[in-house]
């Protein structure tokens, strides 16, 4: 594909050499250093005039220091002169500070995309937004792709008796991502109500569903410290579930996550490949990753060629 070049940051190395791979092209030339003072320096170290841009930078890591990194790499070649500057931003850094849910709260998403939009970036391509509205936070085009297509995927080719599932949300937020998943793969679905003293604290769940007997397969968009989790394959197996997997998007796993997952009776945790996993892997084994490189490259060959994206939200690339 000729004018086109497409720049990784350093918070995810190994996806943007996947995407690179399956589009046939180099992974754009950068460095990104810190000066001594923790500042971040980045050099664009090929021309880009006239080009059209893709840099791709996951909110996971440090995060707050690989923002820095991609509104810097944004403006370095919005002023460079590219053509047209793309954000490809697989987790979305914030997006669960989404709304003003008590007094003198921020709302730090919309911060963010401030941000990048005062930055240069002309277009967003995002993964399963926390929240679908975060959408309406910019004035410029933002593409949201949904893990649900691989998702499905995976769930039929991996578990055998998948029709004898039940796939279960661990939250009311989730209902709608989890009745979109039960019924293209014509099976049952289940709601836990789950209310929380305070952020990452949960206090009670309630089981709204039929499990008894069945596989349940929790679906959320993001695990964290992985107590949600914990506490709802609990509620499942006390409620005479057989067997308990999970499914999400985004594996943050900070704090105990790990531990927490190694001591659940989940069968396995699924994550996508938004946010790296070796070192995760390594310590746990019952992680297993879906690639989704594949949707994020189909999105900038669709965006560049100027062609519909919209068969990415319910179909899996091959």
């Amino acid at each position: 594909m000729p004018n086109i070049k497409v720049f990784g940051g350093s918070s995810h190395p190994e996806l943007t050499k996947l995407i690179c791979a399956r589009l046939g092209l180099e992974p754009g030339r950068v460095i990104t250093k810190k000066f001594s003072n923790r500042e971040t320096s980045v050099e664009i170290n090929e021309s880009v005039r006239g080009e059209d841009v893709f840099i791709v930078q996951s909110g996971c890591g440090e995060i707050n220091d690989n923002l820095m990194e991609l509104l810097i790499m944004i403006n370095a070649c919005k002023i460079a002169s590219a053509s047209r500057v793309t954000a490809v931003i697989p987790c979305f850094p914030y997006a669960r500070q989404d709304r003003k849910d008590k007094s003198r709260a921020p709302i730090s998403a919309k911060l963010v995309a401030n941000m990048l939009s005062v930055a240069g970036a002309d277009h967003i391509i995002t993964m399963d937004l926390h929240a679908s509205q975060i959408q309406g936070f910019f004035d410029i085009p933002v593409d949201n792709l949904f893990a649900e297509p691989a998702v499905i995927r995976w769930i039929s080719l991996h578990i055998p008796d998948f029709k004898n599932a039940v796939i279960v949300s661990p939250d009311a937020g989730g209902a709608k991502r989890v009745t979109s998943i039960a019924d293209r793969l014509n099976i049952d679905f289940a709601l836990i109500h789950k209310e929380r003293k305070r952020a990452n604290e949960i206090d009670s769940m309630v089981l709204v569903g039929d499990v008894t007997k069945r596989i349940a397969i929790l679906v959320d968009d993001m695990a964290d410290t992985c107590g949600t989790f914990e506490c709802a394959s609990q509620k499942l197996l006390s409620a005479g579930a057989c067997k308990v997997y999970a499914i999400c998007a985004h594996g943050v796993f900070s704090g105990p996550a790990i531990s927490r997952i190694n001591n659940s009776p989940f069968e396995a945790v699924v994550v996508t490949n938004t946010i790296p996993q070796e070192e995760n892997m390594k310590n746990s084994n019952k992680i297993q990753v879906i690639d989704v490189s594949m949707m994020f490259s189909e999105a900038i060959r669709r965006t560049h060629n100027g062609e519909s994206v919209s068969y990415l939200f319910t179909q899996m690339p091959l």
